[in-house]
């Protein structure tokens, strides 16, 4: 399951599902991406497919493993991943190092164990003012779960994961 971040960063006030579907269909990519995010339709923990969350690994656009399987990233520890392995956009760039990202730290709206903190997640993810709250993770601290608030008109790093595997019938 690739982890592919947006393009650009985004404030709370998002259409990320959309966006994340836009750019991978425009990367070549045939899979379906939703946006790694808590919403209020659904926990971010239940994203990706069940029979997908076991048993294969989370991995970024060069195929490097960010965590062993997607159930791996809800376990307690904030989702813990090798901050050397570097988290690619839709069109190549890391965001650790690329300045398109001046800020690195990603939106989630989510408690530690992928459930989401509705007082947290910019209402929905329908609004960048200042005054509302969403829950994101610097990416330095190596988690994709840390538990900081932030306010919704900042623009951070909005990550994709590709929530359900299909394999090449031609293979």
């Amino acid at each position: 399951l690739h982890l592919v971040a947006l393009n650009f960063p985004l404030s709370g006030d998002m259409r990320a599902d959309f966006q994340c579907f836009q750019q991978a269909q425009l990367a070549g990519l045939t899979s379906t991406y939703r946006a790694f995010l808590s919403s209020h339709l659904q926990d971010l923990a239940t994203v990706v497919r069940k029979t997908d969350r076991h048993h294969l690994p989370v991995v970024n656009l060069e195929g490097q493993t960010l965590f062993s399987n997607w159930e791996s990233i809800f376990d307690g520890n904030g989702g813990q991943f090798n901050i050397h392995v570097p988290i690619y956009s839709f069109d190549g760039r890391n965001v650790m190092t690329d300045s398109s990202w001046p800020q690195k730290i990603i939106w989630h709206g989510s408690a530690a164990n992928g459930i989401r903190l509705v007082s947290n997640y910019c209402e929905a993810w329908h609004t960048a003012d200042m005054g509302a709250m969403g829950q994101a993770s610097p990416l330095n601290t190596g988690k994709l779960l840390d538990q900081k608030v932030y306010s919704c008109n900042n623009q951070f790093i909005v990550l994709c994961i590709e929530n359900s595997f299909v394999s090449d019938p031609q293979g």
